[in-house]
């Protein structure tokens, strides 16, 4: 048996379920993975224990629970120590509704990841949804498979970690070789590079392998040449500055009712929700979707209903040609439109202390980047915030590394964290939350993070009062919204988000739309609309983006509508400089 092969393993005293899940699993699955079905429970630890010693890789895990096994919730909880990778489900056959609030409560809890139902039926399609779902899951966070594109550089480099990091969010497969490795090495011969300037990318999709030495992103899109500039003579119903929820979302509502839509995307879809790496509270999802899955589907329904794509360029101004928006593009290209949407989203906040900054990459990141996971397999890690964005990165990372500390400002996280991912923390055996604490400092060994040190909340002059050993340090803190791109004369608040409708005074029009008052997402430029995370007063939640962005295609409707477009727009003209936009074309 090769040793490489992934395991799916079933442990219950139930013989009937257990017939019934060997039997469908080694039908369906028999080919790629290795079935092992497990008489009792602790049989199943124990070869879950040997599978550890022999570094098999251990995909799923499934457990029953019903009147013919009420130890299966327990063995799973177990399991997690012998492979917190694995995805952990339990079982439940149809009409067993009394079972249901414990086994609710078990998940809330950590126990298992999922919920499924027993097949009762061959070919039982729903089963088998949740099965595959799982797996691709399991495979995502593993970064194993398909090399569509492989990436050859320094393990502690910021612009590989970047490149790793946007490839994977992308759903771009992508098989990272540390430089130096045996595969780098092989990897360089075949392609003849005796010392290239790092990180290479090979893009084994083409025709004839493509390779790139220390690329730009502009010239990794040129190369992908998934989207290209529009013709210099398209004007654009809208164009959608960020594809993470919110954008996609209008991307999605707005190419449906027959609007022609630009989304322009400078690093990967999904924005901070495409990080999660599991979200249980999104409407629709019982089983939870992580946030690439969400992106990628929600990315692949607006392409298919006609929107086009400029990826891994960035907007870097507004201004007017006539009457419409000339939105200035990274590449040099400018896009026309007759509406803008901003869904750029926010960055996290920096820490500002200059021994972490000199470390990012090295063991310092920003957000919950999924593609470093595996990297901490072993290592004490330590997470900074108190949102879900980095209760989801603890839960994460607590499946690969040895201990996760949450490292929290604040006396508590009711305020700012949803009551499952809290039970979920609390219940996790690798995690420690630590209130009141922040980080004021590091210490490295041969240039990568070893440690941080950590001070109570408030202390005099911030003195370091402990250090806590860290291989890895996430920093999920605070917001900044993205809109440096955008001209001053866009009304803001005090925090730099973007006043819109009856969040901002109302005054007297410009000339472009007389007498009229700014609709409930419009900013202070007529025509100019704001989604999501960067809008003043928005909710941070996946669910209210993408409501949004449902919401806001009304509003383009209503404003075209109100300025259908004159004839001599069709025709290329002198777009205005970025930011040049008059003071009388905006709400005062």
């Amino acid at each position: 048996m090769d040793h490489s092969v992934p395991i799916m393993l079933i442990a219950t005293t139930d013989p009937d379920s257990r017939r019934v899940l060997e039997d469908e699993l080694r039908r369906r699955y028999g080919a790629d993975y290795e079935v092992v079905a497990c008489a009792g429970h602790a049989h199943g630890r124990a070869v879950l224990e040997g599978l550890r010693r022999w570094n098999r890789p251990v995909a799923l895990i499934l457990g029953c629970y019903g009147p013919a096994d009420r130890g299966g919730l327990d063995f799973l909880r177990r399991a997690y120590g012998f492979h917190p990778a694995a995805k952990r489900a339990v079982v439940v056959t149809w009409g067993d509704f009394a079972s249901a609030p414990t086994v609710f409560r078990a998940i809330a809890q950590g126990y298992a990841e999922l919920l499924i139902i027993r097949p009762e039926r061959s070919r039982d399609e729903e089963f088998h949804g949740a099965i595959t779902d799982a797996l691709d899951d399991w495979h995502l966070a593993q970064g194993v498979g398909f090399e569509a594109v492989r990436l050859i550089g320094d393990v502690g480099d910021e612009r590989t970690h970047a490149l790793r990091d946007s490839l994977s969010r992308n759903h771009i497969p992508v098989g990272f070789h540390p430089a130096g490795s045996e595969a780098a090495k092989q990897a360089l011969q075949r392609l003849g590079l005796r010392d290239p300037a790092l990180p290479v990318l090979v893009l084994e999709f083409t025709a004839s392998p493509t390779v790139l030495e220390n690329p730009s992103d502009l010239e990794i899109a040129e190369a992908m040449g998934v989207t290209r500039p529009p013709p210099a003579d398209k004007v654009f119903d809208v164009v959608v500055v960020g594809a993470g929820p919110s954008g996609l979302a209008t991307a999605v509502y707005a190419s449906s009712e027959g609007l022609s839509t630009m989304v322009v995307e400078g690093e990967a879809v999904g924005g901070q929700a495409g990080t999660s790496s599991l979200i249980r509270n999104y409407p629709g999802f019982s089983r939870g979707v992580s946030g690439a899955h969400l992106a990628f589907r929600s990315f692949h329904q607006a392409w298919t209903l006609g929107t086009d794509f400029l990826f891994l360029r960035k907007v870097e101004g507004l201004g007017l040609d006539g009457a419409l928006y000339a939105v200035s593009i990274s590449d040099g290209s400018v896009v026309r439109c007759r509406t803008v949407v901003v869904a750029t989203g926010v960055d996290y906040r920096r820490l500002g202390t200059p021994q972490l900054e000199d470390l990012v990459g090295r063991g310092v990141f920003y957000g919950a980047t999924v593609s470093e996971a595996p990297s901490m397999a072993g290592k004490q890690v330590c997470v900074v915030g108190g949102g879900n964005s980095a209760g989801q990165a603890v839960l994460h990372l607590a499946k690969f590394a040895k201990k996760v500390t949450l490292l929290v400002r604040g006396p508590t996280l009711s305020v700012s964290m949803s009551d499952y991912l809290i039970s979920q923390l609390e219940a996790t055996r690798n995690v420690a939350i630590r209130y009141g604490t922040v980080i004021v400092g590091a210490r490295d060994r041969d240039g990568f993070l070893a440690a941080v040190k950590v001070a109570a909340a408030g202390t005099p002059d911030a003195t370091p009062g402990e250090e806590i050993e860290a291989g890895g340090l996430f920093v999920l803190i605070g917001s900044v919204p993205r809109t440096s791109w955008l001209p001053d004369t866009v009304e803001r608040d005090p925090a730099g988000f973007l006043r819109t409708g009856v969040n901002r005074d109302i005054g007297d029009t410009g000339p472009m739309r007389p007498d009229r008052h700014p609709m409930a997402l419009e900013t202070s430029m007529p025509g100019l609309f704001a989604i999501g995370d960067v809008r003043a007063g928005s909710i941070k939640r996946v669910a209210t983006a993408v409501g949004d962005g449902a919401t806001v295609v009304s509003m383009l409707h209503a404003y075209l509508a109100e300025n259908p477009l004159p004839a001599s727009s069709t025709a290329p003209g002198e777009a205005a400089a970025p930011g040049e936009l008059p003071g009388d074309v905006r709400f005062n």
